[in-house]
């Protein structure tokens, strides 16, 4: 390493042959303010050849292309939903930057660092993160603490809400059935008493037409 700057860091290679790795070619997994979060000067650090441009005499230099590119492994690992303990690392007034599982990193914003007591999950705290995005090309994760409990809530209110509504199916359909066992015996005895009543009216008539006989 000869010298670093914001956007990147020089390297040579050999004596007059030295060229750039970009800020962003450092590593696949962690986002750097400052390259000098990741080396110094005076470091020997392995490249790979991006580019050469003959005409400046500059090469493209990158150092994560040594290795393969986790990201497409890690999209269902880290799929949004999924829950992972976090570290705040750093905190700013934008949000959190999180150390997650495999060394990688994930952003939480502010609002999403807001716990169920009112307060925020601080820098160096460990906590619970949800993922609520996974940006692959733009290798981005963003996640959420707030988003756990606020489903847990949700969650709770929908299962309240199901419960009530089996119980009020559960009493409609006792009504019914105590009614359907009130009606029967009563249908039941306006017709014993219908029949009652027609045999009363069948004998008052024999017997007038008994009488009637034994005049003659």
């Amino acid at each position: 390493m000869k010298n670093i700057t914001p956007y990147g860091v020089f390297v040579e290679l050999a004596p007059g042959i030295g060229g750039m790795i970009h800020i962003s070619d450092l590593s696949w997994l962690k986002r750097f303010n400052h390259p000098s979060e990741y080396t110094k000067v005076g470091q020997h650090i392995d490249v790979m050849i991006l580019g050469i441009d003959k005409d400046n005499r500059k090469l493209q230099l990158g150092h994560k292309q040594l290795e393969e590119d986790p990201w497409n492994a890690l999209e269902e690992t880290f799929s949004v939903g999924s829950v992972h303990e976090g570290l705040v690392i750093r905190k700013d007034d934008k949000g959190a930057i999180v150390q997650l599982p495999y060394g990688l990193e994930g952003f939480a914003p502010n609002r999403h660092l807001n716990k169920e007591d009112g307060k925020q999950v601080q820098a160096d705290e460990t906590a619970p993160f949800m993922v609520i995005e996974f940006d692959r090309n733009e290798k981005r994760i963003v996640l959420s603490h707030t988003r756990i409990w606020e489903q847990v809530k949700t969650e709770e209110k929908e299962a309240a809400k199901k419960e009530a509504r089996v119980d009020a199916d559960k009493t409609r359909k006792a009504v019914k059935n105590i009614q359907s066992k009130v009606e029967k015996p009563t249908l039941g005895d306006l017709g014993a008493l219908a029949s009652i009543k027609e045999k009363l009216k069948q004998e008052e008539k024999d017997q007038n037409q008994g009488g009637e006989g034994a005049a003659h």
